[in-house]
């Protein structure tokens, strides 16, 4: 099988769709189905994931910063278009994946993977020419594309109810977790913890990127409601890049930054976030809606006794057959977050439950996996292609 894959995603810093499609692109080089792998990005090909990710990044920037942000989106896109029609007119025989919703235009056989429809359900916290082009464009690359790859079981349902995509269309390829992602030894945490001023600090930790869907705001207001000797013990510290819509986060944080129950670290190295993970007391991931919500798996891949919403696909990811292993609350309710908050960081009896339970689980979650279940649902979109 030959495989032209998209790696527009794979943009420093990688959110949960780069880490994706750069985790796809690693696999596929090595799988034994696939003859040969092309990656294309933005308007070349480029050599390797790594290449991929030097390359996207002017792109990135100058979508920073340009004015009349549709109108350029679409501008961009339809000269993107016109190139990738050019450089690949005679690949009618490969297959195209677009990890990242909207495909390109191709004559062959195609697939793509839709994360979430939070477009639809939250629409006000995405910029809105990202909101326009996705109406415009998801369309089209759901009649193109012969398989429609998703991360969960209740983002395949949502796909099926509200872009009436049938089922037999689509295949759940759950996303997987890095083995660096694992329970350590206190010495092999010290020195990443003592960088961060963490060193010997019970903290409750939040991975995700600062912007309104990830729920920060109301996480810091329960938070600001526990007692003040248990916020001396367990400071708040949240990772991640700086996002959009920030005001409401800023108002409920920043009181708790100026008294040091709260820090930011901002986006940390890729290989500092496992030991930032493993020297965490507890982890907390409230967002209001997710696709998969792969910070959760990462934090109980840890053995770190998490906490994450009872929406979306989130109690997905939380259970193993025995039931829940993370707690789950209701993310719109301050206070059952703050009830929770308290459970997570002080029921010694559900706390060590869960960090027996947390690895166990993630060891089923593996990026082999999902590379391997993407490439047999490659073979579904190739046989119907023909």
């Amino acid at each position: 099988m030959k495989v032209i894959f998209n790696v527009d995603a794979i943009t420093a810093p990688l959110t949960g769709i780069g880490r994706y499609a750069l985790e796809l692109a690693r696999g596929l080089a090595r799988h034994r189905e696939i003859e040969a792998l092309k990656l294309y990005s933005a308007y070349r090909w480029v050599d390797d994931p790594e290449h991929a990710l030097r390359a996207n990044a002017t792109i990135a920037a100058v979508r920073r910063s340009v004015p009349f942000k549709t109108a350029a989106l679409e501008a961009y896109t339809q000269a993107r278009s016109a190139l990738f029609r050019l450089h690949t007119r005679r690949h009618d025989d490969w297959l195209l994946h677009t990890p990242n919703y909207v495909l390109m235009p191709f004559a062959g056989p195609a697939a793509t993977t839709i994360h979430d429809l939070s477009w639809l359900h939250h629409p006000e916290t995405h910029p809105v020419e990202r909101v326009r082009f996705l109406e415009r464009h998801l369309p089209r690359t759901l009649e193109k594309a012969g398989v429609v790859l998703t991360v969960s079981h209740f983002i395949a349902g949502e796909i099926e109810t509200m872009l009436s995509v049938p089922r037999a269309k689509l295949r759940v390829t759950p996303l997987g977790v890095d083995a660096a992602y694992r329970p350590r030894a206190a010495e092999e945490l010290h020195a990443t913890l003592r960088k961060h001023g963490l060193d010997g600090r019970a903290y409750l930790l939040v991975v995700a990127t600062q912007e309104p869907r990830k729920n920060l705001a109301r996480l810091a207001h329960a938070y600001a409601a526990l007692p003040a000797a248990l916020r001396a013990r367990h400071p708040l510290v949240v990772v991640g890049a700086r996002g959009w819509l920030q005001a409401e986060l800023e108002r409920a944080l920043g009181p708790l930054e100026t008294r040091g129950e709260a820090r930011r670290l901002g986006y940390v190295d890729e290989a500092e976030l496992p030991l930032l993970y493993a020297g965490a007391h507890a982890f907390a991931f409230p967002s209001l809606y997710e696709g998969f919500g792969l910070p959760l798996l990462e934090a109980m891949a840890c053995g770190v006794p998490a906490l994450t919403s009872n929406v979306s696909s989130m109690p997905e990811v939380a259970r193993d057959g025995s039931g829940e292993i993370a707690l789950t609350v209701d993310p719109l309710d301050e206070d059952a977050l703050r009830d929770g908050l308290v459970r997570l960081l002080e029921d010694a009896g559900w706390r060590a439950d869960a960090r027996r339970r947390g690895p166990l689980h993630a060891q089923s979650h593996t990026w082999a996996r999902c590379v391997d279940e993407t490439v047999h649902a490659y073979r579904i979109a190739v046989a119907r292609g023909d």
